[in-house]
């Protein structure tokens, strides 16, 4: 009998372990970069985050330089924005398919100037990132890194390049409607 309360007190402990480890270690999901960080009551180190989310200029086929996100990511400006002031105007559905880039205050950027990375409250509540006043939004359908199938869906969303223009290569993006891009052609990517 004390062998069987072993094993089940053992068993519920293995199992309370492997629960407080899967709810610390974050989601893998690429659309988010936010990471909570825990309460040490110690000051943050004088030296950047290594860990801290990376803006970049990359060189993407058929687009040309374009602003990355840390996992290789391009992100677009939406015409129906505003960048002054900075405002969103895709949110709900739009949204979904055009995740909001999250801004965070550790931000490090690479062949891109500071000065013109800024962030806006959308309607929806949620701290975007934005490049010479433009909101920045992930493609969902961009499902690796350099890929730029969002470049003129619509003829009104554009990889955002380093100074915040548009890039104005074409990869023979789909059309828009109401935020939802049809693929040329009728099939996906």
């Amino acid at each position: 009998m004390l062998t069987v309360h072993r094993i089940a007190v053992g068993a519920a402990a293995g199992t309370a372990v492997l629960a407080l480890a899967a709810t610390g270690c974050g989601s893998s999901n690429s659309n988010s970069s936010k990471t909570e960080k825990p309460s040490t009551g110690t000051t943050a180190p004088a030296t950047p985050n290594p860990a801290a989310p990376t803006l970049s200029a990359t060189e993407v086929d058929k687009v040309g330089t374009v602003v990355t996100d840390s996992n290789g990511y391009v992100l677009y400006r939406f015409d129906k924005d505003t960048a002054k002031p900075s405002h969103s105007n895709c949110l709900a559905a739009c949204a979904a398919i055009w995740p909001p880039a999250p801004a965070t205050d550790a931000l490090s950027v690479k062949g891109i100037d500071k000065a013109l990375v800024g962030q806006v409250t959308r309607p929806d509540g949620i701290k975007q990132l934005t490049l010479a006043g433009w909101p920045l939004y992930r493609y969902a359908k961009d499902d690796e890194p350099r890929e730029a199938y969002g470049q003129g869906a619509g003829g009104t969303w554009f990889a955002i390049t380093p100074t915040g223009a548009k890039a104005t290569a074409d990869t023979g993006g789909g059309t828009t409607s109401g935020g939802v891009v049809t693929p040329p052609g009728g099939s996906g990517y």
